[in-house]
């Protein structure tokens, strides 16, 4: 008898994998302070620490697929995995949360408050308490930048992600109906469209910069603009790899209908950044 067939709650042996990432995060944290500190090296140390990361969660990841395959698993594992993913999603939502409510309070709140009274004025003569802009201080040097427009690759972009989460549902139907011929061909759609998604989001931000005057330095506008789609492009990209791990999975004969909470874990996340985008969408593209 498996252990998944018993009650008892599988604990693996003692791990090195804890060490190695968390040496791997001191690498990654000084490497980053040293290169944009511009200290000889910090590149190198920022490198060698996302290589160890990697060859981490590589290994890490491994023995957990091992030890599932093996059987190793049962009901209150599988419990404890899906309260922690939907903990981890629940984490996720806040933090988007906290940019939005930066964007609002930015948009809504600060914007207008610079243009009350006449300490302003005379600080800032040329500042329009309208949306989008640079703020008081670029404006008031003349920057110029044209923001980024909602109907052309966003809303691409945003009709690709909405399919992607028809094609992962439609694989998950064919998990769930033994047929593994459909859950392969769903994820290698979703992948691709997460592909898709990625390379237009690179053009547009090198249309942004080029053409558009549209950066980092673009002020508030430019700052909130490329925290949100920035950090929800890095989500789309660590999903897109997952997609990618529970294609090879899939390939190689993993999971069964009554056994693939790796895959479902998946979906939610991905799902979970489906979501995201269509509000990142209204907020930031189209309501401008």
């Amino acid at each position: 008898m498996s252990l998944a067939q018993t009650d008892k709650y599988y604990l693996p042996q003692p791990s090195i994998w804890p060490i190695v990432g968390s040496v791997a995060l001191l690498l990654m944290a000084v490497g980053g302070t040293m290169t944009m500190r511009e200290i000889d090296g910090g590149l190198w140390i920022l490198l060698a620490g996302l290589a160890i990361m990697f060859y981490m969660m590589f290994g890490w990841f491994g023995e957990v697929i091992r030890d599932s395959e093996a059987g190793r698993f049962n009901k209150q594992v599988d419990g404890s995995y899906r309260w922690s993913m939907s903990w981890f999603i629940f984490s996720e939502v806040m933090f988007f949360a906290a940019f939005f409510g930066a964007l609002f309070y930015t948009r809504v709140l600060s914007v207008p408050w610079l243009a009350e009274g006449d300490t302003m004025q005379q600080l800032w003569p040329a500042f329009q308490a309208t949306w989008p802009t640079a703020g008081p201080g670029l404006t008031a040097d003349g920057f110029q930048f044209t923001p980024m427009g909602a109907w052309g690759i966003p809303a691409i972009n945003t009709l690709l992600l909405l399919s992607s989460g028809v094609t992962i549902t439609w694989a998950h139907w064919g998990l769930k109906k033994d047929k593994r011929g459909q859950l392969i061909l769903g994820l290698a759609m979703t992948v691709a469209l997460g592909l898709v998604f990625l390379g237009l989001q690179i053009y547009e931000y090198i249309h942004a910069y080029e053409e558009l005057g549209l950066t980092l330095g673009a002020g508030v506008y430019g700052a909130t603009f490329f925290m949100l789609t920035g950090f929800h492009g890095f989500h789309v990209l660590v999903g897109t790899t997952m997609l990618v791990v529970m294609l090879g999975r899939s390939i190689a004969g993993h999971f069964t209908a009554e056994h693939h909470f790796a895959f479902e874990a998946v979906s939610w996340y991905w799902h979970f950044v489906d979501v995201v985008w269509v509000i990142l969408f209204v907020l930031v593209y189209w309501l401008i």
